[in-house]
């Protein structure tokens, strides 16, 4: 017997188009086909995959510290993500561990659950130098919005 992948994983959110359209339009993944368990909820698919599954809660879930405490997807194109993020006002921080050869964003969802896009190190120089350093985690802050 072994384990052979993750195969999703299952959000409770009391912000359900909210948080559909952020992995759909922010982390790219498709909007897709489930099944009717007599509840609202979605399933978005990286190819042909179902691996987040949102499903609504009636109040926000209590998770001071939460078991999980991220979950993370292996990626392509780490500068375009980038990019994506700022153009949409999400913060994130980016580490780079070029001795496992691996460059990672961090961001939150709108629900604040941590998510980690793992990328291959090689893509550490296709970004803008603030972000290739190995000594810290570099983070980004959208502007704030100014009230009317």
């Amino acid at each position: 017997m072994s384990l052979v992948w993750l195969d999703h994983v299952n959000l409770r959110t009391t912000r359900l188009e909210e948080m559909r359209r952020f992995y759909a339009d922010v982390l790219g993944l498709e909007d897709g086909q489930r099944p009717d368990f007599g509840f609202d909820g979605a399933w978005l698919y990286l190819g042909d995959k179902a691996c987040v599954h949102l499903v609504p809660a009636e109040k926000t879930p209590a998770a001071k510290d939460p078991a999980i405490e991220h979950f993370a997807f292996r990626s392509l194109g780490a500068a375009e993500m980038i990019r994506k993020l700022q153009k949409n006002a999400i913060g994130f921080w980016v580490l780079t561990r070029k001795k496992l050869g691996v460059l990672q964003i961090n961001l939150s969802d709108p629900d604040g659950n941590h998510i980690e896009l793992a990328y291959p190190g090689r893509e550490i120089m296709s970004l803008p130098k603030k972000y290739q350093s190995e000594s810290k985690p570099v983070a980004y802050e959208p502007p704030r919005q100014r009230a009317a």
